[in-house]
């Protein structure tokens, strides 16, 4: 392990890659996860009920931009493999057919949630006050979704080329409007209306219409050539390339859907715990997903440029790399956990939350603390390393496995049957992190996973 630190940290040029893309990317996700903390902060005003409410509304979100996600990641693949092999007319192909399947997703969700969202909440939760609240802000937060499915689509396709800062500025400027919007519409501050929860999912809708509209105007100008084109270079996709995305890209899509059911019915045990119980959850995820951001950046790194250089028939650099970035996952890990050990209590103390559900938040972190490593290898491992050559069946196995099989299950024994307090049963959750770093680790051992894809398609 020394030797492996050393070398990772001593590699100038293994650094320089990393981290122009990692610290961008990850600079994005902070961003994106601030403005959730600020949401949180400011819906926490109104209450324990609306800080539930909301962060049960979400969890729908969660499941859907998951599945856009893997749509994104699935189709990253393909497109950094072939970025290192220069071959721009299939990265093109690649996101017309992701864009498709992007915004087809996205009505899925869409449809039913303006159609019943009172059915979607008590999958959620049986509080009445939580359902009433939160079907007003999933009515309205629901219609940001065919905005954000194409936004991550670009955003993918602009990370696969190695367009990492991009984004960071469109973000910013959709964040900008969210907190401004959020202070006026929640609160009626400015001569706007009072509107609470139902603001928060105004805001987010305008922020999200504008970041879409930025990054088609930037896609389409003159800076980022290898995706602009005209409407037909986008689709027209032969044989092999179908074959390909359906074998790569169609497990990450389930994967990652399947991972995302599978926590999200974590959500369906906190939420019989109560109100408490939840809000107390929701604040510890969102606190860690500070630092977890981080790691966003650093997996996204990791499929990028092992992606580029197996696209390139590097095959020797690519797995030394991996390698290293192992290495400094584990250094970030341990910076991570002493972070979020001081930083708990001051965070905490900005909610209005009762002394019961803060000491439950400071409990929850510590928890994540004592899984960190572990959870963190894995995102390495299966997000960027695995997928980065195609591997995606064997990554469509350990996290659906590790969800459905071991998470799940003891989240609904712990919460229902054993009466656990919502930190022993968080603890509970993320044991199956223990046995994806294990199965993971043999699978990444056996190589199978160091392959030039680009080559199948012609």
């Amino acid at each position: 392990m020394q030797h492996s630190i050393k070398a990772t940290f001593t590699d100038g040029v293994f650094l320089r890659k990393a981290l122009l893309i990692a610290i961008p990317i990850a600079l994005q996700n902070m961003l994106n996860t601030i403005t959730n903390l600020v949401d949180t902060m400011m819906i926490g005003r109104l209450g324990a009920t609306s800080i539930a409410a909301v962060g049960l509304a979400n969890k729908y979100y969660f499941v859907f931009n998951l599945f856009v996600f893997g749509i994104c990641s699935g189709s990253g693949v393909l497109a950094a493999q072939f970025w290192g092999n220069r071959d721009e007319k299939n990265i093109r192909k690649v996101l017309g057919l992701a864009a498709v399947l992007a915004l087809a997703g996205s009505a899925l969700f869409v449809i039913p949630a303006l159609l019943d969202p009172h059915m979607i909440m008590r999958i959620f939760t049986n509080s009445e006050a939580s359902v009433e609240v939160g079907t007003r802000y999933l009515r309205i937060a629901c219609l940001t979704y065919p905005f954000i499915a194409l936004s991550n689509v670009i955003v993918a396709m602009m990370r696969a080329i190695n367009r990492v800062k991009t984004p960071v500025l469109t973000s910013l400027a959709a964040i900008g409007i969210n907190i401004v919007l959020n202070y006026c519409l929640i609160f009626g501050n400015f001569g706007f209306p009072m509107l609470g929860v139902a603001g928060a999912a105004l805001a987010t809708l305008a922020a999200r219409a504008v970041e879409l509209l930025l990054l088609l105007c930037i896609m389409l100008g003159k800076h980022c050539r290898p995706l602009k084109a005209r409407p037909g270079e986008y689709v027209g996709w032969s044989s092999p390339f179908l074959r390909s995305f359906v074998i790569h890209a169609s497990p990450v899509i389930a994967n990652e859907f399947m991972w995302g059911l599978g926590t999200t019915l974590y959500s369906v045990a906190y939420g019989r715990m109560g109100d408490d119980a939840v809000a107390a959850i929701t604040i510890a995820t969102t606190i860690q997903d500070i630092v977890v951001v981080l790691w966003a950046g650093l997996s996204a790194a990791t499929a990028v440029i092992l992606g580029n250089e197996l696209g390139a028939g590097k095959l020797s650099r690519a797995e030394d790399y991996s390698v290293k970035f192992f290495s400094l996952s584990f250094v970030l890990s341990l910076l991570a956990m002493a972070l979020i050990f001081m930083i708990r209590w001051p965070i905490i103390s900005v909610y209005s939350i009762t002394p019961e559900v803060a000491e439950d938040v400071s409990r929850c972190l510590l928890v994540f603390i004592a899984y960190i490593i572990p959870k963190m290898y894995n995102y390495i491992l299966v997000v960027g390393v695995l997928r980065s050559g195609g591997d995606t069946r064997m990554c469509l196995f350990l996290d659906t496995s590790g969800v459905w099989f071991i998470g799940v299950p003891l989240a609904f024994l712990g919460a229902l049957f054993w009466k656990l307090p919502i930190y022993a049963v968080y603890a509970l959750v993320l044991s199956e992190e223990i046995y994806k770093a294990v199965l993971g680790t043999w699978r990444y051992r056996q190589k199978k996973w160091l392959r030039n894809i680009a080559l199948e398609v012609k």
